[in-house]
């Protein structure tokens, strides 16, 4: 697949999406992104901003597996993964698949679920696979998912540990409507869901071909010290009390490529790392004495961006 049918094919699914979500233009390109790098997203925001409903249109605009798991405390590992049970017709045992074994997941308000429900997530949004009673399933490709939390709730609910908030590629806030935005969704919802008359914009393979050709974006070495710069610096301050790994680094590459490909070109620029550093970097960050909110560790990355030089590449073009 060539750069120009990842944009052709990102263009398809952002006008479908805007059928039934009104304004939310960054969140779903960011959205996209994510897709396309095969990462995984948390979006974090009170109820009622649409946060589930931008799920769901994705979901529905894609011609692939979806499923929906409702968390709640008494969610247990096997409600997700699946369990073998005896099948006396048979007389031998047979494994029922969970709903993770599908393409595209919701995880609806995760962080109500126990730390052991939410540590089954793990192995299957890092490496596409499940282990089973000693048994590794492979998960088909594409396999997102998408995570809903509410912020302001915390009565019942579990936070995400760090190991958990490193796999997703970004965390998101979907923030609430303008006032022209607000009147807009009054007048599409009034008379009938536009959710249910959508229509398909794409499939598991050319998802899958995107997912690949992405990665041929040139990146040069300079841009590459320039990122890793940036990470270093989430190590080194004194508010910051576990910075980025390695997998961040990785996520902020990915994320970037991507961004390049969506701006029409086949190289990655300074621009287009500080542009997705604040989300890929901001939720991986562990703030030192204080309670870290999301606001609090953009501005961090954002004032590290402000301080790591940009190096200068007079032909990015021709490499």
């Amino acid at each position: 697949m060539s750069f120009d049918e990842i944009r052709e094919l990102a263009n398809r699914l952002r006008n479908n999406i805007a059928q039934v979500i009104v304004g939310k233009e960054q969140t779903v390109d960011l959205l996209l992104t994510a897709l396309i790098t095969s990462g995984h997203v948390l979006l974090e925001d009170v109820p009622g901003t649409g946060k589930t409903m931008l799920a769901k249109t994705l979901a529905k605009s894609l011609r692939l597996q979806f499923r929906r798991v409702q968390f709640t405390p008494d969610l247990l590992p096997s409600d997700l993964s699946g369990i073998h049970y005896y099948n006396q017709q048979e007389g031998a045992f047979e494994f029922r698949p969970g709903p993770l074994f599908t393409n595209l997941l919701l995880a609806d308000e995760i962080n109500r679920a126990t730390p052991r429900t939410q540590s089954s997530l793990l192995e299957c949004m890092e490496e596409r696979q499940i282990s089973i009673d000693g048994e590794t399933m492979r998960l088909e490709r594409p396999f997102m998912v998408i995570a809903t939390q509410n912020p302001v709730e915390h009565q019942g609910t579990y936070p995400l540990p760090e190991a958990q908030l490193d796999r997703f590629l970004f965390k998101l806030r979907m923030g609430y409507p303008s006032r022209g935005e607000a009147i807009r969704i009054l007048k599409r919802f009034k008379e009938a869901d536009p959710l249910e008359g959508l229509e398909p914009a794409a499939d598991a393979e050319a998802i899958v071909r995107a997912q690949t050709a992405y990665k041929s974006v040139k990146v040069s070495d300079e841009l590459l010290h320039y990122l890793l710069e940036i990470v270093e610096q989430t190590r080194l301050r004194e508010d910051i009390a576990v910075g980025v790994s390695p997998r961040g680094s990785q996520a902020l590459l990915r994320a970037s490529q991507v961004q390049a490909i969506l701006r029409g070109r086949d190289y990655v620029t300074p621009d287009d790392i500080k542009f997705m550093a604040p989300y890929v970097l901001a939720h991986r960050l562990a703030l030192r004495g204080l309670q870290r909110t999301q606001r609090q560790a953009e501005e961090i990355v954002r004032s590290i961006l402000n301080q790591v030089a940009v190096p200068a590449e007079p032909d990015l073009a021709a490499r």
